[in-house]
């Protein structure tokens, strides 16, 4: 893409960024009603075209998987957007129908699903909250809460949204993030895996692309990094990986990897950056039936082959305890499933070089023949070793095993907790999966993991993703990261 037409988008985004950021609330919630409204006249076609670009048609059963994750994702986070900007337009508290208490350790959590009979119909017995830093106290939450529109008369920004190509309502869900969260106005460079998003997008957001507050750029890593570096840049958001982010922080290469362990930046604008990571699965020990074994056979393939595995929160290691009976049986039942499921196209550049990868470091993995693709199985790894399936993402269909000591249900979260903490990568998302009757005898022991776990989401009996396609839920890492160190 030309740097004549980035450098115009710009100029016309500056132009126009205040005027965005002091735009009355009910306005900001009518545009999003006309923006939501022209998603749903374009979903059908976004929909066929992400089925394509993953080599199967709308008939398949993963077509599912491109609605849910695509318009339908991105809609939703639009709804409950909405939901607030009429709230502060009313002049009354966001807060007025969350249920708020106080934890036994002081904190403050906020009860935010299901918030409405869609939520309860749709994940039917699920519940969630947030949980606050412990800065946060039972008064002050409400300063935290849609904080930019507290400010009398902001001057606005113009941020970058360096899109993701594995999921297609993510590049448009930060773009929502950054107007109506942040107030910015916003450039979205697409990913070239799903370049075919902008004629969807470019049409939805019409209304905001006409007035001046939305561009779309195409290209590959040279677009994202003039704009980056662009001085009418003024944030930046990215959702990617470690090396993409390094890159754009502290450059490219050798000296890149000088100036980051320097932790001298060669950008002095805000960053998020959202980065995946190793996923654990911690399976708690108990009395599971046949019955238990297949089912969570099936959640736990799930958790892995949505997407083909090209996911941020793809579960990679699965936790065991050791002499656990259910342990072989469980993953015989995951082989068996994965050996049914439809073939895949592995549609996410590399996947093939990733896999070979993690082969390399784990000869002895089990390679299953799915429909001529590969599934990784890296069995049983000594966990007191720093193993390649622990430090490094797959982003792929792989995953690792490995034991813990633990010969109750207390001590092996105990032992599952500190290991999550300490010898996986990363801090986005983790999964707990306890049967009913272990969950019920040992309630205060799992409270105390969920506690201890240093990640931004955990799900017990249930698979982070969830929390992905409800934007009431929080995303992101645990707080605590560095630019130097993400």
């Amino acid at each position: 893409m030309e740097t004549s037409y980035l450098d115009r988008s710009l100029a016309e985004l500056q132009a126009h960024k205040t005027e965005w950021a002091r735009l009355d609330v009910a306005e900001k919630a009518d545009i999003l009603v006309r923006v939501r409204k022209r998603i749903g006249a374009v979903a059908r076609d976004w929909v066929q075209a992400s089925c394509k670009s993953k080599g199967f048609t709308m008939e398949s059963r993963y077509a599912g998987e491109e609605w849910m994750s695509g318009p339908y994702a991105l809609v939703e986070g639009m709804n409950a957007v909405e939901d607030t900007l009429r709230t502060l337009a009313a002049g009354r508290d966001p807060l007025e129908k969350v249920p708020v208490t106080t934890r036994p350790n002081g904190q403050v959590a906020a009860h935010v699903f299901p918030d409405n009979a869609q939520d309860r119909a749709f994940l039917s017995g699920h519940r969630a909250e947030t949980w606050m830093l412990p800065e946060v106290t039972f008064d002050s939450l409400g300063d935290t809460i849609a904080s930019f529109y507290r400010q009398p008369e902001p001057d606005g920004a113009v941020a970058l949204v360096l899109g993701a190509g594995n999921i297609t309502s993510i590049p448009p869900l930060d773009l929502v993030d950054q107007l109506f969260g942040k107030g910015r106005v916003g450039i979205v460079k697409l990913n070239p895996i799903n370049e075919f998003l902008g004629d969807y997008l470019e049409d939805a957001f019409a209304p905001m692309v006409d007035a001046g507050w939305v561009h779309f750029a195409y290209g590959g890593g040279d677009v994202g990094g003039y704009l980056a570096h662009h001085d009418a840049v003024d944030a930046i958001h990215i959702t990617g990986n470690a090396a993409t982010h390094n890159t754009i922080v502290f450059g490219p290469g050798a000296d890149g990897e000088e100036r980051r362990l320097a932790n001298r930046p060669i950008i002095d604008k805000p960053i998020t950056s959202e980065l995946g990571g190793v996923s654990p699965t911690i399976v708690v020990p108990g009395p599971w039936t046949k019955a238990d074994i297949q089912h969570q056979a099936a959640h736990i393939v799930t958790q892995k082959l949505h997407n083909n595995g090209f996911n941020c929160v793809a579960n990679q290691v699965l936790l065991f305890a050791e002499g656990w009976s259910g342990t072989e049986p469980l993953l015989s039942a995951i082989r068996d499933v994965v050996e049914s499921l439809p073939p895949r196209v592995p549609f996410y550049p590399g996947t093939k070089n990733r896999l070979t990868q993690a082969l390399a470091a784990h000869p002895t993995a089990d390679v299953i023949d799915w429909a001529g693709q590969s599934f990784l199985i890296a069995a049983d790894l000594d966990p007191n070793q720093d193993q390649y399936a622990f430090r490094n993402e797959f982003f792929a269909p792989g995953i690792a095993t490995t034991s813990l000591p633990g010969d109750t249900p207390a001590s092996f979260l105990a032992n599952a907790t500190a290991f999550s903490n300490h010898s996986l990568y990363g801090t986005l998302a983790v999964n707990v999966l306890i049967d009913p009757a272990t969950m019920k005898a040992h309630r205060p022991v799992l409270d105390q993991a969920v506690q201890d776990l240093l990640y931004g989401t955990i799900a017990v009996n249930s698979w982070v993703g969830h929390a992905y396609g409800f934007p009431r839920i929080p995303w992101g890492g645990f707080p605590g990261a560095t630019l130097r160190n993400v």
